[in-house]
C-alpha cells in the first residue's frame, strides 16, 4: 500500500508538470454509486478519482434529499451497512432511525453527507475527490479514456484514466462514449413480462424535488410567497383535507395529514417531504435533453414543489412549518438535485427483467449465479403526474422476492473498460422499479469498484475480468451475493452458503410475507436428494439415494463426485466449525453446503459467463 501511495503523489507532481493527469480509475458522479465505487476502488489499492458537480457526495441519498432508506434493512452489508451503521451511531441506534414510518433506516440529508465524507476521506490519497466538477469532453485514446473537467475555479483540466465508471444520475456519460441505451417502457413482446404493456411508450417515472421542512415553532409564519401557477386543487388528494374527493379516485388511500407529514421524518424532527400521493412528484423527460433545456424543466419541478410547500402552509395549516435554513448550503434551501428515479437503461450484457428476478430459477438463463448487489424492494414505479398515467401497466409494489442483480448489467456491449452504475444499468424499466433504490445502487457501486480495481491489479480489460473473481471479493469485503436472510454476513459460514447458492447445487426459496420480500437458503432443514440440482456441474452426477440424505451418505457422493474428504472425516468436519458428527444422522442443507464448498469448491473450480453458465 505505501508503494501505491508514493506511485499516486509520483503522478500528482507529474500531472503539475504535463497539464494531464493519470488515475487509474475515473468515476464520473459522487452519487450513491459512485461515492461507493471510489471507496472500493480505493480500498483495493487502485487510485481513483470521483468528478462530481454538487458539493456534496451521495447523490440521491444526500443532495437530492431523500434522505429514507428503501428496504435491504435486513440485508445490510459491505459499504452500505457501514453507511447505515454510521448513522446508527451518529444518531443513538438503530432504533432512534425509524423516526419517520416509510423506512428503518431515516436520517438528516446534511449528516449522512458528512457519513460519506468521512468514509472516503479514510481512503487517503489513493481517492481524489473533485467537487463542484463537470464532465466537459469525454473522448477515447491509445486504450485510455481522456476527459477534459472544469473545477469551481473554472480551470480546464485532462485526466487520463484505465477504467470509466459511469455513475451519473441520467447515465450521460455511456452517451458521451457512444453506448445504445433505451428509454421508456419496452413491450412485452420485447421483455417476456407479463405485466408489460403491448406496444413500448417513451414513459418514464415522476422525478421529484424534495425539501426539507422544519417546525420553527408554534408562533411562526413562515408561509412563502405564492408560487407562479399556484392551484390548490392539484394536490387536493394528497391528503384528507376540504378539498380531497376520495370518490374520485380508483383504490388509492387518502392518508391523514399526520401521516403524510411523518412520513420522511427524521431523527432531528425535520419534514422530508417526498410525497408520492399527489404531492410535490412532478412529470418530466429530461434526460435527452441539452443542459439548458434540462435547467428550464428542473426550475418548473421547483416550482412545483414551492406550491406544495403553499398547499401545506395554507391549506392545511401548518404556517409554522418552513423550508429548513440547516440543511441544503442553496440559496432557495432546496436540495442541490432531484430525485431522478429513472434514467438511460443501457444495452448490456445482461439484461435484467422482472421475470427473472420473480423466477430465477425458471428463467432462461441463470442470471442469479452471476449475483453482485441484492435488493427486497417491492418493484415501486411512480406515475401519479403523467398525463395518462391510470393506462399504463399496475406497477404498485408488484411483488417478487427478494432478488440478485447479474454483474452484466453493468457491462455495456460496445466498447471496453467502461463500467455503467446508478440508475443507468441494463435492466427493464419494470425491473428499474426495484433495481433504482438506494441500498442496491451502492451495491452496484460498490461491485463496480471492485471490477474496475480487479481490472487494474491484473492489467486485463473489464470484459477479462471473471464473474466469480468479483462475486469473490464482494464477499471478502462483507457483501452478499445471494439474497438469504438465514445467516448474518460475520457468520462463519456465511460465504459458503453464499458460494453453493450461486452455483444453485442448493436453492434458495423465495417467498412474499405481506410488504416483505424474502429469499430464504433454509439452512436448518434436512437435505433431500430432491434439492440437489447439479446441473451443468459434475456432468450432472452427485449420486445419492431418494429421501433425506445422512451424514454418511452426502460423504460418500462428495468423494464419488470427485471431492476431497480427508481420511480423518470427522476431524475436518469438526474443523469446518460443524458439529454432531453421526454418519446416520440426517444431513442439514447448511452442512451439505459447508462439506460441498470445502470439498469440492464448485464456486472456484467452474466459471460462469454474463449468462450464469459454468465451465472450466
Amino acid at each position: 500500500m505505501k508503494v501505491k501511495v508514493l506511485a499516486v503523489s509520483f503522478l500528482l507532481i507529474l500531472a503539475a508538470c504535463t497539464g494531464e493527469e493519470k488515475v487509474d480509475v475515473l468515476i464520473v458522479g459522487g452519487g450513491a454509486s459512485g461515492v461507493s465505487a471510489g471507496i472500493q476502488t480505493a480500498r483495493m489499492g487502485v487510485h481513483a478519482m470521483i468528478v462530481e458537480e454538487t458539493p456534496w457526495l451521495g447523490g440521491m441519498l444526500t443532495s437530492a434529499g431523500v434522505s429514507c432508506v428503501d428496504g435491504n434493512y435486513n440485508l445490510r452489508s459491505g459499504i452500505f451497512g457501514e453507511f447505515a451503521d454510521s448513522l446508527a451511531s451518529r444518531y443513538g441506534g438503530y432504533e432512534a432511525l425509524r423516526s419517520g414510518w416509510v423506512s428503518n433506516i431515516c436520517f438528516d440529508p446534511q449528516i449522512g453527507q458528512e457519513v460519506f465524507s468521512n468514509m472516503a476521506a479514510t481512503c487517503g490519497e489513493l481517492l481524489d475527490i473533485q467537487r463542484e466538477t463537470r464532465v466537459l469532453k469525454v473522448s477515447g485514446e491509445a486504450g485510455d479514456w481522456i476527459l477534459t473537467i472544469q473545477g469551481p475555479d473554472g480551470r480546464r483540466r485532462r485526466v487520463r484514466a484505465d477504467i470509466l465508471i459511469d455513475a451519473t444520475e441520467l447515465g450521460d456519460i455511456a452517451k458521451a462514449c457512444g453506448v445504445d441505451y433505451r428509454i421508456g417502457m419496452e413491450a412485452a413482446e420485447d421483455t417476456g413480462e407479463s405485466i408489460a404493456p403491448q406496444e413500448a411508450n417513451d414513459v418514464i417515472q415522476d422525478l421529484t424535488f424534495v425539501a426539507v421542512l422544519k417546525d420553527y415553532g408554534p408562533d411562526a409564519d413562515m408561509t412563502i410567497e405564492k408560487p407562479d401557477g399556484y392551484d390548490p386543487a392539484v394536490f387536493a388528494n394528497s391528503c384528507v383535507n376540504p378539498l380531497s374527493d376520495p370518490v374520485a379516485e380508483t383504490g388509492q388511500t387518502i392518508w391523514s395529514p399526520e401521516m403524510m407529514m411523518t412520513y420522511g421524518k427524521t431523527p432531528d424532527g425535520r419534514y422530508m417531504i417526498n410525497w408520492p400521493i399527489y404531492g410535490n412528484d412532478y412529470y418530466a423527460d429530461i434526460i435527452d435533453l441539452p443542459q439548458s433545456e434540462r435547467e428550464k424543466v428542473l426550475s418548473e419541478a421547483k416550482n412545483f414543489t414551492l406550491c406544495f410547500i403553499y398547499f401545506i402552509q395554507n391549506h392545511l395549516g401548518m404556517k409554522n412549518l418552513g423550508l429548513a435554513d440547516d440543511v441544503f448550503p442553496t440559496e432557495d434551501r432546496l436540495p442541490f438535485i432531484p430525485y431522478h428515479r429513472e434514467s438511460r437503461r443501457i444495452v448490456g450484457e445482461a439484461f435484467f427483467t422482472m421475470d427473472a428476478a420473480a423466477r430465477p430459477y425458471d428463467y432462461k438463463c441463470p442470471y442469479y449465479r452471476t449475483g453482485i448487489a441484492v435488493g427486497d424492494y417491492p418493484v415501486d414505479h411512480h406515475h401519479f403526474r403523467h398525463p395518462q398515467w391510470r393506462s399504463l401497466p399496475d406497477l404498485h409494489f408488484y411483488p417478487i422476492p427478494s432478488f440478485n442483480v447479474p454483474m452484466g448489467v453493468l457491462i455495456p456491449k460496445q466498447g471496453d473498460d467502461l463500467i455503467v452504475a446508478e440508475k443507468s444499468i441494463s435492466v427493464s424499466n419494470l425491473m428499474n422499479g426495484a433495481t433504482r433504490l438506494q441500498p442496491v445502487v451502492m451495491q452496484l457501486g460498490q461491485a463496480s469498484g471492485a471490477l474496475a480495481a480487479l481490472a487494474v491489479i491484473e492489467g486485463k480489460s473489464v470484459k477479462q475480468i471473471g464473474v466469480r473473481q468479483v462475486q469473490e471479493t464482494l464477499l471478502d469485503a462483507g457483501c452478499y451475493i445471494m439474497p438469504y436472510l438465514d445467516l448474518p454476513k460475520n457468520d462463519r459460514h456465511f460465504k459458503a452458503v453464499q458460494r453453493i447458492g450461486a452455483t444453485e447445487i442448493l436453492r434458495g426459496e423465495g417467498r412474499n410475507v405481506g410488504w416483505s420480500n424474502q429469499t430464504w437458503f433454509r439452512t436448518d432443514d434436512p437435505l433431500l436428494s430432491s434439492d440437489i440440482h447439479v446441473g451443468d456441474y459434475y456432468h450432472g452426477h452427485l449420486p445419492v439415494p431418494e429421501g433425506e440424505v445422512s451424514v454418511g451418505t452426502l460423504l460418500r457422493s462428495v468423494r464419488a463426485a470427485g471431492g476431497h474428504v480427508p481420511a480423518d472425516v470427522e476431524g475436518w468436519w469438526t474443523k469446518l466449525g460443524l458439529e454432531d458428527f453421526r454418519e446416520k444422522r440426517t444431513v442439514t442443507r447448511l452442512e451439505a453446503a459447508v462439506v460441498i464448498d470445502a470439498a469440492v469448491d464448485p464456486f472456484g473450480l467452474f466459471k460462469v459467463s454474463y449468462e450464469g453458465y459454468p465451465s472450466l
